[in-house]
């Protein structure tokens, strides 16, 4: 025959298994608001109420980190919920049948009633007013006050974390586990400091809900016993007194003991040592401090008049206690202990140290913290997300990811973009207000903080959210910041792109391209082409605004001509020529005719003519004539653009990597293009020709 007790020991185990125990726990502690309980059930109610709040103190005792008892708000909510449904229930018991005598209530309530503060109600009163005010003003209120701050900290200090978790990502210095668990972290920290936060609220309330029925106790005691069965007031008074005060002494120790729990588990730090072992390190660590306490109670304890044997006790102990923590590292010493820090110390540095330089690196000053911040709504790391794979799609090759970091040495709504470690741009948004830019013709003005739109320079206004739809009637573009930091990026990457190919990426090129043509990769490198001169031909198709997407054409032109030449610029122009129809494609659209820019044939013979001609980076022209040749370049430039239309200068040739050096860094927006790179379904139409 089985043993009852182990079947009931083996459904308990099943029970708390399967999760159900803490529901019905729950759903029992409620009924007990309404039914009736037996003296011997509240006993050992009392009794567990007790046991279980002197295991929640040891247990935030001996935990190494506040996280490794998550669950501790629910556990204190539970425990809140059964301590006020016991004192209901005991309530219940003490006016129904307080008149029995100080046993009615069951022997828990009278021990603490006769035992505790020894049969006097009036002892009995100031005894439980001083704990409900230890309670209630110095343990929960300061509680309380910590758990509000550490939950507030713990928010704002969360997009900080998070980045910083993103940075080490993006650098290599975790894995994604480790940051996937780092992540999950934070937030828990988050959810557990808030939650604390809440739960610290039960606990004020359960202290004031004491002090309520307690006087609800002693007065409806005081009028049941006199009024209902007849006792006289001396003898309701004493009898329902030591029950209500004996009851609210059951409820307020394990109140007391649950408050300490939550003041001791939000003022402690994380660490790998429980508390126990931190305070112990920490408080009698230093034996000065022991040495110097044992001084000062022995020149008390020789004061006539004072207490000599305590304080002179007291001074032995403590000097006893820093004479014996003076001996521990001395016999140890033997030991190496200190080994592992000295070569710690003495570790030479190794190239693991240099760590390399971010290819596109984004800082941002505090306040723009929430931008990159999920939590928070931000959606900058979406945007730079999208930027990347329109620029990738777009230039040809794959952008590197932007590595996001907080800088605190920037201006608290500044942004800065650097590429290669180098310093490109700059920038300051406003993430309560929007931006709205003049697109060049707009009617009427805006109040706000008049600016300039960082990515390309264009007169704006920062103006409140409210004015969103104003600004759009009159003509202005509304932008948020989020937008105008990923348009800025986009801009100074799409520029610079030639600046983010390197070998890596070539190499990657060529490998995909191999998937589906073998021999044409075999045959160009390093056969006919060094890697070396495929990745400055490439670069230089980039700094000229020319996609690299068909790579099978620019492998096959360059494969063609490679024999014949190694020289970077001219299969550079040979490149151009196979790209003719993209490269105008990309100016132009699809109409059949293009505006463009000419120069006159007595200028022309004089650049050809030059020492610096057919092909050099700079026209060999005197400085007159050459900024003669800008102003006259920007000028057209500024018409064309003003018409709607793209500005294109067509030149001869052997003048067009000469003009387009020359000319790209005083108008941004010019194309120069060579005579043979127009394909032959297109035309062209004269809008305008540069003189001497």
């Amino acid at each position: 025959m089985a043993n009852p007790h182990a079947l009931k020991w083996q459904s308990l185990q099943t029970l708390a298994r399967s999760g159900l125990g803490v529901p019905i726990g729950l759903l029992a502690v409620l009924a007990m608001v309404v039914v009736p309980l037996p003296p011997l059930a509240l006993d050992a109610l009392f009794t567990l109420n007790i046991a279980l709040s002197i295991v929640v103190v040891m247990a935030v005792f001996y935990v190494a980190r506040p996280l490794e008892f998550g669950a501790f708000p629910t556990v204190l909510l539970l425990a809140t919920l059964l301590r006020l449904a016991l004192n209901v229930a005991s309530t219940r018991v003490v006016l129904m049948h307080g008149h029995q005598g100080t046993g009615a209530a069951g022997h828990v309530i009278e021990s603490f009633g006769e035992f505790v503060i020894g049969g006097n109600y009036v002892v009995g009163a100031v005894v439980f007013v001083i704990l409900t005010i230890v309670n209630f003003v110095v343990v929960t209120k300061g509680a309380g006050r910590i758990s509000e701050v550490s939950a507030r900290f713990t928010l704002d200090a969360m997009p900080g974390k998070q980045m910083a978790i993103d940075a080490d990502l993006n650098a290599g210095l975790v894995t994604q586990d480790e940051a996937r668990r780092r992540r999950a972290e934070v937030r828990a920290e988050a959810d557990f400091y808030g939650s604390m936060d809440g739960a610290s609220k039960f606990v004020r309330g359960d202290a004031t809900a004491g002090i309520l029925i307690l006087l609800i106790n002693m007065v409806g005691g005081l009028a049941i016993g006199t009024m209902m069965h007849g006792l006289s007031l001396a003898d309701a008074a004493r009898t329902y007194s030591l029950l209500t005060i004996g009851d609210g002494l059951v409820a307020q120790l394990p109140a007391l003991l649950l408050s300490t729990a939550v003041a001791l588990i939000v003022t402690r730090m994380s660490g790998e040592q429980d508390m126990g072992g931190e305070v112990a390190r920490q408080l009698f660590g230093r034996t000065k401090a022991l040495w110097i306490a044992a001084c000062l109670l022995g020149a008390m304890g020789i004061v006539p008049g004072m207490p000599n044997m305590a304080f002179l006790t007291m001074a032995a102990l403590c000097a006893g206690l820093a004479w014996w923590r003076d001996r521990k590292p001395a016999a140890a010493a033997p030991e190496p202990v200190a080994a592992p820090a000295l070569a710690s110390e003495a570790r030479e540095i190794t190239w693991d140290d240099v760590r390399p330089v971010d290819a596109i690196a984004l800082e941002v000053g505090y306040r723009l913290v929430p931008l990159v911040d999920v939590r928070a709504e931000g959606d900058l790391l979406a945007r730079i997300r999208g930027v990347r794979r329109k620029l990738t799609q777009e230039l040809g090759f794959l952008v590197q990811t932007v590595h996001i970091r907080d800088n605190l040495e920037l201006a608290p709504n500044a942004y800065r973009i650097n590429l290669a470690g180098v310093t490109m741009a700059e920038g300051i948004v406003h993430i309560d207000r929007e931006l709205a830019i003049n697109p060049g013709r707009v009617f009427g003005t805006l109040a706000g903080l008049a600016t300039r739109d960082p990515a390309f320079g264009m007169e704006a206004v920062w103006i409140e959210p409210s004015l969103r739809e104003h600004a759009q009637t009159l003509g202005y573009t509304v932008v948020d910041a989020g937008t105008v930091i990923a348009t800025h990026l986009s801009q100074i990457v799409t520029s610079h792109a030639h600046e983010l190919l390197g070998h890596e990426e070539v190499q990657q090129l060529l490998n995909a391209l191999a998937k589906s043509a073998p021999k044409l990769v075999e045959d160009l490198v390093p056969k006919a082409l060094p890697l070396s001169v495929l990745v400055r031909v490439l670069q230089g198709l980039l700094a000229e605004s020319v996609p690299i997407r068909n790579m099978r054409a620019i492998v096959e032109t360059l494969a063609e001509h490679a024999l014949r030449t190694q020289d970077p610029a001219a299969l550079l122009a040979h490149a151009r020529i196979a790209l003719g129809r993209q490269i105008v494609q990309d100016i132009a659209g699809l109409a059949d005719e293009m505006p463009v820019i000419t120069i006159e044939p007595e200028l022309e013979q004089l650049l050809q003519g030059s020492p610096a001609g057919g092909g050099a980076l700079t026209p060999g022209l005197e400085p007159g004539l050459a900024e003669r040749l800008q102003r006259q370049v920007r000028e057209a430039v500024r018409h064309v653009e003003a018409i709607g239309e793209p500005a294109v200068l067509l030149t001869p040739p052997p003048l067009r990597a000469m003009l387009s050096r020359f000319l790209r860094a005083g108008t941004p927006g010019l194309h120069v293009l060579a005579w043979n790179e127009i394909p032959d379904s297109r035309r062209v139409r004269l809008v305008t020709a540069i003189g001497r």
